[in-house]
């Protein structure tokens, strides 16, 4: 009997998912050093540390699949190396994060929010994979279904990070901490549900915009630099609620809205559209 032959690992794309999950890891050894401090301001310190290897595990996912793109690398082995770093950066970490946080206050209805998170990341990814290796079209590719874990662990640590300032002068959160048990039930529906969301694939270094949009982007970036401690949270949570609301609006106002983007709507959705 032959031995399988082993399957290609290419190098760029492959590095940067190797770069999701290390700063997965580096987040979850920074969550649990913060639980492991007494004082606040140096738990602080150790959780904001972990939100940034949350965020740049974000950045690392957004460029492992645009370089298999844009050499044409994409591949099997890719994809599921790419849903093991995904557990890890986005669904393990930011689960711990908000366990540290707050969750850890419930008790056992706090690690059961957690795993619930957890566990619809983990399904919305197997989910995905399943799409992506049965598909025979390009649709997949154009838009989610299902709100991507990455975004979810970015509302999560965004959040935090917003959180975090807010409160920077007290010892403590502050109570708006009991808003992310909530969030994080909402997240594991919108995870696992079949909402719709651009994915933004279609937008490469051929896409070209008009002289406003272009103006209007680089404003956003800068703000986003700027104030970062609540304009990232702002970015995640408009995307998120755009994929809630986006059956509401109207074929004309979704097309002109996705095709701003570079996305194209589905061409078999109707008005009556129901995810």
């Amino acid at each position: 009997m032959s031995d399988a032959p082993n399957p290609k690992i290419y190098l760029l794309p492959n590095l940067m998912t190797a770069g999701n999950l290390f700063c997965g890891f580096a987040a979850v050894l920074r969550i649990y050093d913060g639980a492991q401090e007494t004082s606040f301001v140096q738990a602080a310190a150790e959780f904001h540390d972990a939100i940034w290897f949350i965020l740049a595990a974000c950045i690392f996912d957004l460029l492992d699949g645009r370089l298999a793109r844009l050499g044409g690398h994409e591949s099997s082995f890719g994809r599921e190396f790419d849903s093991l770093a995904d557990i890890v950066s986005f669904g393990i970490a930011p689960a711990l994060l908000v366990y540290q946080i707050v969750l850890g206050e419930f008790q056992n209805l706090g690690w059961m929010i957690a795993f619930v998170y957890l566990a619809c990341g983990a399904l919305r990814l197997a989910r995905f994979n399943c799409v992506s290796a049965a598909s025979t079209t390009n649709d997949v590719s154009k838009h989610f279904s299902g709100f991507p874990i990455p975004a979810a662990a970015g509302v999560i640590a965004s959040l935090t990070l917003f959180l975090l300032w807010l409160d920077e002068g007290q010892r403590t959160i502050g109570r708006w901490k009991y808003a992310l048990p909530p969030l994080m039930l909402f997240l594991s529906f919108m995870m696992f549900s079949k909402f719709r969301y651009p994915s933004f694939k279609a937008v490469n270094w051929r896409t070209t915009r008009s002289i406003p949009s272009f103006l209007f982007l680089i404003g956003v970036l800068a703000l986003t630099v700027k104030f970062y401690h609540w304009m990232a949270a702002v970015i995640f949570l408009s995307y998120l609620l755009y994929g809630f609301l986006r059956p509401f609006l109207s074929p004309k106002r979704r097309r002109v809205i996705e095709e701003e983007i570079g996305e194209e709507p589905p061409e078999d959705e109707t008005v009556a559209e129901v995810p």
